[in-house]
């Protein structure tokens, strides 16, 4: 059976929905959902800078190594930036290859292009 979101919502997952829907029509840039993801500190971190990233434009992980300390870590960003629990709302898809490649995304490159042509990041 399929279905669009839990048998019993209530005012979070209402909420979620009903910004997920606005982002995906195009008339949300920004989420207002009291999100507590579990990872560890640096994941934390990572995910901090993540929400910060404007719809519209992207960032390199190194450029978030950067901002975090330790330029050398852009793996480790890459790492955090995979586990992220909440895609979408916390914008991993938004961070890119220092090349500008798209590089890794747990849900699909295809989505990842598709998600930054939706926010004007990716003109192709």
């Amino acid at each position: 059976m399929d279905t669009d979101g839990p048998e019993d919502p209530d005012v979070h997952t209402e909420s979620a929905r009903t910004q997920l829907k606005e982002y995906f029509d195009g008339n949300r840039h920004t989420f207002q959902l009291d999100l507590e993801p579990d990872g560890t500190e640096f994941e934390q971190k990572v995910w901090a800078h993540l929400s910060d990233i404007q719809c519209g434009t992207t960032v390199s992980y190194g450029q978030i190594a950067a901002k975090l300390g330790d330029k050398n870590s852009a793996q480790a960003v890459g790492s955090a930036n995979g586990k992220n629990p909440i895609a979408v709302v916390i914008p991993c898809h938004r961070v890119i290859g220092a090349n500008n490649d798209l590089t890794g995304y747990a849900g699909g490159i295809e989505r990842k292009e598709w998600l930054l042509k939706h926010e004007g990041a990716l003109l192709l």
